[in-house]
């Protein structure tokens, strides 16, 4: 009598998942689609809205504002190199992004491939700097300011089926930015000299900067994004996105 009930309880288990309604946020693709790529990039499209004002049920935050930790840049060399640290990093306008292409993976193993295009990522952080810049003492601390034009973002990763989720085991970024522009605000108590010079130092050397914090950014954002995706995959089966 108990084998019968246990099974009875299984089946109406699979008959619930089955009728399981698809959330919102999914844009379900058909399995045997010759360009399921482009469907899969139609359903990541879908997703901007929903990642912009975040998802409760699932516990996915907003990405409006997209929050890192800290870099650490040392952008002059010498004993008295300058040195900045940028802490509590917020970059606005990650949700407004464009697939420009997919490629999946293949028999299980092979990394997926993406191009995300975002047309514009504003970048807000607290900063702390040491050193000397321009032959002028530039300790201190204050608000940075950075808007990055044109970012092309290149992701690869490799994803494995975790019993009937999908799981994002690495990803990696590469960014490519067309402009950037840099500067500092509510510095060196206001001091106007220290001001205009650590502006015209990140006016005329924003390409250094970003250079230098590429390799950091890049790692930070790629760990981010794989929380992110993770907190969503490991929410929803993945026979979910899919019809039939």
């Amino acid at each position: 009598m108990l084998r019968y009930l246990c099974i009875v309880a299984a089946v109406a288990q699979l008959i619930a998942f089955s009728q399981a309604e698809t959330p919102a946020y999914i844009k379900q693709c058909r399995r045997d689609d010759p360009k399921l790529g482009d469907c899969i990039s139609a359903g990541l499209e879908h997703l901007r809205p929903y990642l912009a004002s975040g998802i409760p049920e699932i516990e996915l935050p907003s990405v409006e504002p997209f929050k890192m930790d800290s870099l650490a840049l040392q952008l002059t060399e010498g004993p008295q190199g300058y040195k900045i640290t940028l802490k509590n990093m917020e970059a606005f306008g990650a949700s407004n992004y464009q697939v420009k292409s997919l490629k999946l993976g293949e028999n299980g193993g092979e990394p997926f491939k993406a191009t995300i295009f975002m047309p514009k990522l504003k970048i807000e952080a607290k900063y702390t700097s040491s050193g000397v810049l321009l032959i002028i003492p530039a300790s201190g601390g204050g608000e940075f300011h950075a808007i990055f034009d044109g970012v092309n973002a290149e992701l690869t990763g490799k994803t494995s089926l975790r019993g009937k989720y999908l799981h994002v085991d690495s990803l990696s970024l590469v960014l490519d930015v067309d402009k950037v522009n840099m500067s500092i605000s509510r510095a060196f108590n206001n001091n106007r000299i220290l001001l205009e010079a650590t502006n015209l130092f990140l006016r005329d050397n924003s390409q250094i900067v970003l250079e230098a914090m590429q390799a950091q950014l890049q790692k930070k954002l790629a760990t981010e994004f794989g929380k992110l995706a993770n907190q969503l995959l490991k929410n929803v089966p993945v026979d979910q996105f899919y019809v039939n």
